[in-house]
């Protein structure tokens, strides 16, 4: 099938939420395909044996996301960024259950890099970026949204300007600083730790 254009997936969004079936049919491979972009991302880096696989987030999300009938889709975006939430939780979430059993705790240090996938993170860096997150979320609101959308949602600066409905130029301001910022907290988090 061919790739649809950022309109024509919004108007079946759209269509899928006053409950034409056919729109969603339609949605269905598509949203898979994005689904499994976003989670190759994310898993790429991970150990080796890691026990949640790239299919197993993917389901997740995509049930959670099919469940979530109550959501009023606005465009494409609003989607995937829906979808990068989800993502989020569903990583850290396991991560934590993870880190729960293990009882344990690990020196955390890394670079947020454009390209950097959430995977290169091992589960306690994970979790540590998701407490860091939340507390540039109490903040800066619109810099940690603009870090979950890039990081965890793999959209472009274009696409997250779109999303939050400001100007490239401030996605790509509010991404710097919100680096600099999470990389303090990370590092103050790791000090705290020895």
């Amino acid at each position: 099938m061919a790739a649809l254009s950022s309109t024509e997936l919004t108007k079946l969004l759209l269509a899928w939420n006053a409950g034409d079936e056919l729109a969603f049919e339609r949605l269905v491979p598509i949203v898979y395909r994005e689904l499994h972009r976003i989670a190759r991302r994310h898993m790429a880096g991970e150990r080796p044996g890691h026990t949640l696989q790239t299919s197993a987030l993917v389901n997740e999300a995509y049930l959670r996301l099919v469940d979530s009938r109550q959501v009023q889709w606005q465009d494409r975006v609003h989607f995937f960024s829906m979808s990068a939430q989800l993502m989020r939780r569903i990583l850290v979430d396991f991560a934590r259950r993870r880190q729960y059993l293990k009882r344990g705790g690990g020196a955390v240090s890394i670079t947020l890099h454009e390209e950097l996938a959430v995977s290169q993170a091992q589960t306690d860096d994970l979790v540590a970026i998701d407490d860091a997150l939340k507390a540039l979320e109490a903040f800066d609101a619109r810099k940690a949204r603009v870090v979950e959308l890039r990081f965890f949602g793999g959209l472009s600066v274009e696409e997250t300007a779109e999303t939050l409905k400001v100007s490239a130029d401030t996605v790509v301001r509010d991404w710097k600083l919100a680096k600099v910022w999470l990389q303090r907290e990370l590092t103050k988090g790791t000090a705290n730790k020895r």
